[in-house]
């Protein structure tokens, strides 16, 4: 994705957003004017009217980027080969105040696939937050549960918020410590 950090934007229609750092669903309203301050993973981390708002990159025609388009998975991809686009789908999913993603955070504690019946698979992901009061925890979860559940033969994504063992700097990868300042 090209870098879009503080370009102008002009709401273009109604659109659904969530507020940061506190997690709560608004609408954003044609007209409104503003500039993106993250872009990462697909979705927009937004400044309009002096707060931050996130959104969702299936919305980003409404602030005239183009749509992500969703993964795609070979017809006849093994359990396996879902396993790793989950991982690819979840390195696409970002705290909206931290640009790093969650797998270099340290967040995704596990993540499983199993396959039902029907040939469709099921994906059991846990996680937890940086800080156990983040406002925006139920919003990473529903993020990694849409994005995942956009995955060719996934049917259901159950995603579980833990907190033990609570997260510390130490799980990050190196790369995101040293992008954070964190070594």
């Amino acid at each position: 994705m090209r870098s879009y950090e503080n370009e102008p934007i002009i709401v273009q229609r109604d659109v659904a957003a969530v507020a940061i750092p506190s997690g709560a669903e608004v609408t954003l309203r044609l007209g409104s004017v503003g500039y993106v301050t993250q872009a990462l993973g697909g979705s927009f981390t937004v400044y309009i009217d002096g707060n931050l708002f996130r959104i969702a990159g299936v919305e980003a025609d409404a602030i005239g980027k183009t749509p992500i388009a969703p993964p795609e998975l070979d017809a006849a991809a093994s359990d396996e080969d879902v396993k790793n686009v989950v991982w690819q789908q979840l390195r696409t999913c970002y705290d909206p105040e931290i640009p790093v993603n969650i797998v270099d955070l340290g967040l995704i504690y596990s993540c499983e696939v199993s396959t039902n019946a029907d040939s469709t698979r099921n994906v059991e992901i846990r996680m937890t937050l940086t800080a156990p009061g983040c406002g925006m925890g139920e919003v990473l979860v529903r993020d990694v549960r849409e994005k995942v559940e956009l995955i060719p033969t996934v049917a259901h994504a159950n995603v579980e918020l833990v907190f033990d063992p609570p997260w510390n700097h130490s799980m990050m990868s190196e790369a995101a410590r040293l992008q954070t300042g964190m070594m």
